[in-house]
């Protein structure tokens, strides 16, 4: 059975080196969906970015290679992958001899295309410190509004707002977004942006309803798509993009991206990231 109850999350693990796919974990996607209301056709676009920094094989002369990996696993999928089974996953292929980079990726293709239930992306790139600059999300940030706040969860949509006389393009940004692991309790650490066309969003509302997931038991991709339903339900705007950058755990980070029209979003390496 598929639930994070029963994923290697929280309990003692034995670190393979070899390379085994059969430790990838699905979770269904579908039943945390069903709390807030989303079913088929989901009603947002979007895909979850990962990053893999703690990627290295053989190469046929016994070599070691290293990499980086960015994974794009589409919000489509009928599953996530659960991170710590991503990780264990990752690291096994430590000491096998595989004979170039291209051989690697196709591996990884296949094997989290079968546990995801859908095609994912796979990029492998130098560990280049040009090639993966620090930029921060465009926007507005919202986190310096003086205001006090003395609620920390469950998240509070009722205090997301919006002004439908005042119709505007742009995007807000907030470092202060955290959740915690839904099994071990652990924290998630995010900056998130919510870009939209539509009434403009009270910023301290908005600021107030980021700062309320802050106790909130959640994967990554789960707490996206509840801001992009809320907002949505709440705030009604004629566009809307909701993308969290989350910090790494275990060489890994997981970033969401849902938007109400089809796009491709970038991959913009967070300074926390």
């Amino acid at each position: 059975m598929s639930t994070p109850e029963h994923s290697p999350l929280g309990k003692t693990t034995v670190y393979a080196d070899r390379y085994d796919p059969s430790l990838l974990f699905p979770i269904p996607r579908q039943a945390k969906r069903d709390e807030i209301g989303v079913s088929a056709p989901l009603p947002f676009h979007g895909v979850d970015i990962w990053n893999a920094y703690e990627l290295s094989w053989l190469d046929a002369r016994g070599k070691p290679r290293v990499a980086l990996a960015e994974f794009r696993v589409p919000a489509t999928s009928p599953n996530i992958i659960e991170s710590k089974s991503f990780k264990l996953y990752l690291n096994g292929f430590a000491q096998e001899r595989i004979d170039d980079a291209q051989r690697l990726a196709a591996t990884l293709h296949r094997d989290l295309s079968a546990a995801a239930g859908a095609e994912i992306e796979v990029l492998l790139s130098e560990a280049s410190a040009k090639a993966h600059a620090v930029i921060d999300l465009e926007g507005e940030s919202v986190d310096a509004l003086d205001i006090a706040i003395d609620d920390y969860g469950p998240p509070r949509a009722d205090y997301l707002r919006a002004d439908a006389n005042d119709i505007v393009d742009e995007a807000l940004v907030s470092d202060l977004l955290r959740s915690n692991c839904p099994v071990t309790g652990q924290p998630d650490w995010g900056s998130v942006q919510i870009r939209y066309r539509g009434p403009r969003i009270d910023r301290e509302g908005l600021l107030r309803y980021l700062v309320s997931f802050r106790n909130h038991n959640e994967f990554h991709e789960q707490c996206v798509e509840r801001i992009f339903v809320d907002v949505i339900r709440h705030c009604a705007p004629q566009q809307l993009s909701v993308y969290a950058r989350y910090t790494r755990r275990g060489g890994l980070d997981i970033n969401p991206f849902r938007a109400s029209a089809e796009a491709a979003p970038g991959n913009p390496r967070g300074a926390r990231q």
